[in-house]
């Protein structure tokens, strides 16, 4: 960096416009040795220390510029690569105190706070066609589904020692992918001091938490995934910081990253300062924290915590200082994020920004200029709290909170929502989410089949806590591993019954193609209190329906009847309480033929058993030729050694291509060294589905998995050799 953009690096941190403040402040390398900067603009003093001056055998001393800068530039015979250091600061009051280098990129090994002289060689990332898919994408009508995890408690080696992201690299992304997640959002990965804040009390902001791994690991960890076809999300605390003395917390004796009034100042509920919104150089320092994660890493998103408490002076438990007028609206913290939001969406409009945050006063999504913060998510905190609320219940009462389930309809399109079953909620003896649900084991997994059903087909983004994707009975610890080893065969069929979910939901773009939009919903009825019975309809951009219904009673509903709003025959592409997933059915409802009948406002019904405990999706079937006798039976329970039927192509209709016809065809789809799965048997699959005009998940299972076959019909559609091989496909003769 020359003295020219050093000055304006300078200029623009001092004015809160400089984003990537980490080029200017920190330690760089040089053309004789190493520069260091700190921002301490009270400090009476600044010294250099670390491992070549015997730490405070030897300081040096640091040269302060007029805005407040301390700099210092070292030889390599003082300073080397792997050394650590940290700044002896002397503060406005003579107190001297060791610090840490707010700005470092890696720091020592618990409980170390020293920074580390690090270099890292720039990247050749093989993510591109990741990348470019990801700036053409509609973020809002493509289908979020997002697994949360903690990356030390995922899970451990048998002896006990972490994971790092070269360990979770080769198992966490595999699993999450074949679950059916679209994508990985970790808890904070920047350098904290004690695990038992699950990262939420920072120290270091460009800085990977040590117990991780290396930048590096990181690095290649999020290219695996976006070569998996995973997107990583990580969440980011840009409004509390740790109080440790150490690190940012009055850093030169005077407020220089927390507000000077106290009461702004102290965090007194999570014991922890709150940073000065209102100060450039925070702001420089916070916005240039976000791009480095986004930038350097390639992360594809952000979950900013507790935005709440930015947003609202009396969030705290403790006393808070009211505006002039009396009110309670932190001004700071709202024109900090519309800062942040515009800077960030400037430069990387496709990485998604979500917020957590719990009230309903002030709108979070949305354009800046349509009166939002600019976010392009926010945590249905409401939803989810209800929710649970309901699922809990003994079912006796919950006729008489159906509101709880349904309020939600109200408000649902308000703001661009994520529907969250997070950390949160499984820790401090809430219990596990399958320890929520009402009854014994079996009532209770029938209970959570029903509960991520519900969560799936209401309209909204999704995120499931890890280990809920398997029914773990305890709560989460954070300091050991998910309960693999205690897992039995119902966790093992509610770990398949999820996976089967999340494929549907990827396949069918009625779940998520229109979830901010009315017109992508529709109510059959939420006033059946007397059954406890709700049904609705999810729809896509073409109009293409899906009916849901989720029984919340111990009850088997034979001849249960609802109005349709289209004729037709339905079939039924999911049924909770299969015995594959764990329940007690051993075949799915038959497909039924819609009768006439009004039904409220409807003038079409259609019949079937609803499971006790359990939902069901229908679809109706493009076809209106009778369905085949042989493809299901039954909708009621049947003995064990009884097993679905599968389904026949229609008659006439063939997806084996012959060997003359995939010679010709095999050109548009060369194998790949990751192709799990043969090309001809992807291509066959989607032939079929294209005749059948079957839904995906009702692919028969001789030929690959659906979500498999979807997502290679999907991507060949999109680079156009899908339609280049049909074409050619209609003049080759057989």
């Amino acid at each position: 960096m020359d003295q020219k953009s050093t000055a304006e690096a300078l200029r623009t941190f001092i004015t809160g416009e400089n984003f990537h403040a980490q080029h200017y402040l920190g330690c760089h390398q040089v053309k004789d040795g190493y520069v260091f900067r700190v921002w301490a603009p009270n400090a009476q003093q600044v010294q250099f220390i670390g491992d070549k001056t015997g730490w405070r055998e030897h300081p040096i001393a640091m040269s302060r510029n007029d805005q407040g800068v301390w700099e210092l530039t070292l030889s390599h015979a003082q300073a080397e690569t792997g050394d650590y250091y940290k700044y002896l600061v002397t503060r406005a009051s003579g107190q001297v105190i060791e610090k840490m280098d707010p700005y470092a990129v890696r720091f020592g090994e618990r409980p170390d706070t020293a920074a580390q002289i690090y270099t890292i060689a720039p990247k050749k990332w093989q993510d591109e066609a990741w990348l470019a898919a990801r700036r053409q994408a509609d973020m809002f009508a493509e289908p979020l589904n997002i697994y949360e995890v903690h990356a030390n408690s995922w899970k451990r080696h048998e002896d006990g020692r972490l994971y790092t992201f070269d360990d979770l690299a080769t198992t966490l992304i595999p699993y999450v992918k074949s679950l059916g997640f679209t994508h990985i959002e970790f808890m904070p990965l920047m350098t904290h001091p004690l695990g038992m804040s699950w990262g939420y009390q920072l120290t270091g902001y460009f800085a990977l938490e040590h117990t991780y791994g290396t930048p590096e690991e990181f690095q290649a960890f999020v290219e695996a995934a976006h070569l998996a076809g995973l997107g990583v999300i990580v969440d980011w605390v840009p409004g509390h910081f740790s109080q440790n003395d150490d690190a940012l917390a009055y850093y030169d004796g005077t407020p220089t990253y927390e507000y000077y009034d106290g009461n702004r100042a102290r965090n007194v509920g999570w014991q922890a300062l709150n940073f000065d919104l209102s100060k450039p150089q925070v702001q420089s320092f916070l916005i240039s924290s976000l791009k480095f994660w986004i930038d350097f890493y390639h992360i594809d998103g952000v979950r900013i915590d507790a935005v709440s408490n930015m947003l609202y002076l009396d969030y705290d438990q403790g006393p808070w200082t009211p505006n002039w007028d009396g009110s309670n609206i932190n001004h700071d913290g709202i024109e900090f994020f519309k800062k942040l939001n515009s800077v960030i969406k400037l430069s990387n409009p496709d990485v998604i920004m979500a917020a957590e945050e719990a009230s309903s006063q002030t709108k979070i999504t949305g354009m800046i200029e349509m009166g939002g913060l600019g976010f392009d998510f926010k945590w249905n905190m409401g939803w989810m709290n209800d929710v649970l609320k309901f699922y809990q219940m003994d079912p006796l009462y919950r006729g008489q909170h159906f509101h709880l389930l349904t309020f939600s309809f109200m408000y649902m399109m308000d703001e661009h929502f994520i529907l969250p079953f997070s950390h949160d909620e499984v820790v401090h003896g809430k219990k596990s989410l399958m320890h929520k649900m009402w009854g014994n084991r079996d009532h209770q997994f029938s209970g959570l089949r029903n509960l991520l059903t519900y969560q799936i087909c209401h309209p909204g983004k999704k995120l499931l806590f890890m280990g809920q994707e398997f029914g773990q009975f305890l709560e989460w610890k954070y300091n050991w591993q998910l309960e693999w080893a205690a897992s039995d065969e119902l966790n093992d069929k509610m770990q398949q019954f999820t996976t089967a979910l999340s494929h549907l939901y990827q396949t069918a773009p009625q779940l998520f193609e229109l979830d901010h939009d009315y017109a992508g919903f529709e109510i059959i009825d939420a006033d059946n209190t007397a059954e406890t019975v709700l049904s609705f309809i999810r729809k896509d951009k073409s109009g293409r329906q899906l009916i849901c219904v989720f029984n919340m009673a111990p009850i088997e509903r034979h001849d249960f009847t609802i109005g349709v709003p289209i004729g037709g025959t339905y079939t039924e592409v999911l049924n909770t309480e299969m015995s594959e997933f764990g329940g007690a059915w051993q075949l799915h409802n038959p497909d039924q033929q819609t009768q006439n009948g009004q039904w409220k406002h409807y003038e079409q019904t259609l019949s079937f058993t609803l499971p006790a405990l359990g939902a069901v999706i229908w679809q109706r079937l493009a076809s209106e030729s009778p369905a085949p006798s042989n493809q299901k039976i039954a909708g009621k329970r049947e003995s064990p050694k009884s097993s679905p039927q599968k389904r026949k192509p229609k008659p006439g209709a063939s997806s084996k291509l012959t060997d003359e016809q995939w010679a010709g065809l095999a050109s548009y789809f060369p194998e790949g060294r990751r192709s799990k799965y043969d090309k001809r048997d992807l291509v066959e699959a989607a032939l079929f589905i294209q005749q059948t005009q079957l839904p995906w998940a009702k692919l028969p299972n001789d030929f690959p998995p659906h979500g498999s076959v979807y997502a290679f019909y999907n991507k060949s559609r999109k680079d156009g050799s899908w339609q280049q091989a049909m074409a050619a496909l209609e003049k080759i003769k057989v």
